[in-house]
């Protein structure tokens, strides 16, 4: 370095903090709300630092943490809190006058984040770091075991690719799997992932912040360092010669058309799917074909991810296809279940566990908004116990129509999804997070049939009390599964009164303000006169 370009830069500099400290309005000291702190640091060992808050008025953090999750339909819902997953705050609102906040963290490295306190009108930000933000090289096993927040550089070979829009992919190495959650392109832009140019089986070496999600580990809008291309590629699938990566319920043969530039060409079909896809011829060259047949089809849909390995003497390349086939299985209401006739068609059926017959066997009830059926086992002995299944959980199932004495049956049921519901009171539902993902069953005596504007409505809007907490439910639905007009009607069509006991399946919500119990899926009720 140069030392007379130097010293004119540093003149420059301290010249720009010494103006600045001149201001009159220093922004950790503003009129409506003052900390004696705008940085907080903490020790990469973990624990706890603080300071003091003075707010003219009431105050607040604010929430600008985005966390996405699916609700029941599977749909994205957009989480908003005050702090990252890694930092909790002693307090996150409050009165005018002096508060003192704790600022706690486990150990970690690497991690910061602005925060944001509100009071009238004017926002103070507060800097919270632990350990400074390096970035480290690891493989896909490191950064699983490592800390949330912290910046890796990982090579691996793109596995599978999610979202082509913002660039969610899978990255695999010989240690393991990590989810990309958002690419940048060369510019480091968003949303233009598919500049890149990147393919399933090419090699990547990608840096970015580690977060985790629902148990899975991920690296946040990643920058891509370097894109080694693989030497094989799929060009397409075709069955019939036409292209299409979906085999019919009858079975039949898929072509896989490919571009090597490597030394032969390897195929790999998953052990679960070999029972029913297997290779039956292949052609060789730089656009080689492999020929696989599947069998026909009784089950529900299905599928596999079969994989085509190449050389060049030095390292293996692969590249990937993903091959489904039709299934049998139809999606009915528990009524449509019931209407149709018995035989080995395969049905999934959606409902709330309303009573256990037999729990060894899985032998229960459920019932949607259209009707109730008998289940004659879910999956082998011990498997319903197993899961944990109880009375008031949502179940999707799949099975036959039977029949025993007359009288309507699933057969053959298997599991396919659960939504537990947890029965709680309405004291502890009005304490609980909001959350679309988690689901309750509460109780209480209806205090009003009025939505929150006091007026009369056809979607079962009320309010709920257990003599001390009141809970304002909205919607009152007469089973899970209801849309459209099958929503309607329900208190009336019941002659639900006000004094009447009900119980309730919904997730917590707040809507300006009011606590509410959505989703809400009726469970039972009973008279007033009747107790």
């Amino acid at each position: 370095m140069k030392l007379r370009y130097f010293i004119p830069t540093l003149m420059a500099v301290v010249a720009a903090v010494f103006t600045g400290c001149s201001d009159d309005k220093d922004p950790t000291y503003l009129d409506e709300i003052r900390v004696s702190s705008s940085y907080v640091a903490i020790s990469t060992a973990g624990g706890s630092t603080s300071i003091d808050l003075t707010a003219s008025g009431s105050w607040q953090f604010e929430k600008i943490f985005k966390v996405t999750t699916k609700d029941a339909e599977g749909k994205n819902v957009d989480n908003y809190y005050e702090t990252p997953s890694w930092l909790t705050v002693s307090q996150t609102s409050g009165a005018a006058g002096e508060s003192h906040l704790v600022f706690t963290a486990e150990a970690g490295e690497g991690r910061n984040c602005e925060l944001i306190i509100s009071c009238g009108g004017k926002q103070q930000r507060i800097n919270v770091i632990q350990g400074l933000a390096t970035v480290s090289t690891a493989t896909c096993a490191e950064v699983i075991a490592g800390p949330d927040s912290k910046s890796y550089r990982v090579t691996g070979t793109v596995k599978s690719i999610a979202n082509t829009t913002y660039g969610n992919w899978y990255l695999e190495d010989k240690t393991g799997e990590i989810y990309i959650y958002g690419t940048l392109d060369a510019k480091g832009n968003e949303k233009n992932f598919s500049s890149l140019g990147i393919e399933v089986g090419d090699e990547l070496t990608v840096e970015g912040p580690k977060t985790t999600y629902n148990g899975t580990v991920e690296l946040v809008n990643v920058t891509v360092v370097k894109i080694n291309k693989s030497l094989i590629k799929l060009d397409s699938l075709t069955v019939n010669d036409i292209v299409t990566p979906e085999l019919p319920l009858e079975g039949g043969e898929i072509v896989a058309h490919l571009t090597c530039k490597g030394t032969g060409v390897a195929v790999e079909i998953p052990a679960d799917a070999q029972s029913w896809l297997g290779v039956v011829s292949s052609t060789v060259g730089t656009t080689p074909t492999v020929t696989f047949r599947a069998a026909p089809n009784a089950g529900g849909d299905r599928s596999t991810t079969v994989v085509f390995k190449t050389t060049d003497g030095k390292k293996d390349y692969t590249a990937q296809a993903t091959i489904s086939q039709e299934g049998a299985i139809v999606d009915v209401s528990v009524a449509e279940f019931l209407a149709a006739p018995v035989g080995d068609a395969q049905y999934r059926i959606q409902g709330v566990i309303t009573k256990v017959a037999k729990a060894e066997y899985g032998n229960v009830y459920i019932k949607d908004f259209s009707g109730e059926t008998y289940v004659y086992g879910i999956g082998s002995k011990g498997d319903f116990e197993k899961a944990g299944l109880k009375v008031g959980d949502i179940v999707t199932l799949v099975g036959k129509r039977g029949e025993y004495k007359g009288d309507a049956q699933m057969t053959g049921a298997q599991l396919e999804k659960v939504i537990p519901v947890t029965e709680i009171s309405i004291a502890d539902f009005l304490q609980k997070p909001d959350d679309k993902n988690t689901w309750y069953m509460v109780t209480g005596v209806i205090t009003s049939l009025k939505d929150n504007k006091g007026r009369d409505n056809d979607y079962g809007n009320l309010y709920l009390s257990d003599g001390t907490n009141e809970l304002y439910v909205y919607g009152c639905y007469p089973g899970w599964g209801a849309t459209g007009d099958n929503r309607k009607f329900f208190i009336a069509d019941n002659e639900i009164e006000v004094g009447d006991k009900l119980t309730m399946i919904g997730y917590k919500d707040t809507y300006n303000g009011l606590v509410e119990l959505c989703g809400g899926v009726c469970f039972g009720f009973a008279k007033a006169n009747a107790e």
